[in-house]
């Protein structure tokens, strides 16, 4: 529990030495998964005023699989489509490391306080981002920032336009 919440800090803090643990320890695919539920139900219990108990299980779902979809879409674009020549990654190397990457969405728990609260589900969110591209950048082996940054947002808009067609809320 202690390598769980120690990692989880870590990969908040972005540091790269821990997304390059999580990356080759293919035992951290279900603390990624947990982190991942986490963060879901943080993001559910600070929005379920609006939300509701069945926001909150179709949130921790649509989480999952997200993080799944999202995985994958960065896998394939990253190692076939924007490859650097040291780029290696399979999709357990991509999805252990954007799982840890959500970590900073804990503070999402917050997003039900009035005037701050969407602020905080705001930083939270860019902050996520952030780990993200990081944690990619060290999945894919990338020497160029810019490439995860493309890789990330690629991957987010084709997943974020999944979930839309599929009439999905993931603004919550």
């Amino acid at each position: 529990m202690d390598q769980f919440v120690q990692r989880m800090i870590g990969a908040a803090k972005l540091d790269v030495a821990t997304f390059e643990s999580v990356e080759h320890d293919q035992n951290a695919t279900l603390q990624a998964l947990a982190v991942v539920v986490l963060v879901a139900v943080a993001t559910g219990l600070g929005g379920m005023a609006a939300a509701g108990i069945t926001g909150l299980i179709v949130g921790i779902v649509a989480a999952v699989i997200g993080w799944a979809i999202w995985a994958g879409l960065i896998w394939l674009i990253g190692t076939k489509l924007l490859p650097e020549e040291s780029t290696e990654a399979d999709w357990g190397q991509v999805a252990r490391t954007t799982g840890f990457a959500q970590s900073p969405g804990l503070l999402r728990i917050f997003g039900f306080i009035p005037v701050v609260g969407p602020l905080v589900v705001l930083v939270a969110s860019i902050w996520q981002l952030v780990a993200v591209v990081v944690a990619i950048r060290q999945a894919l082996d990338y020497t160029q920032t810019w490439r995860a940054i493309v890789v990330v947002l690629i991957g987010w808009l084709i997943n974020l336009a999944i979930f839309m067609l599929l009439g999905v809320n993931v603004t919550q």
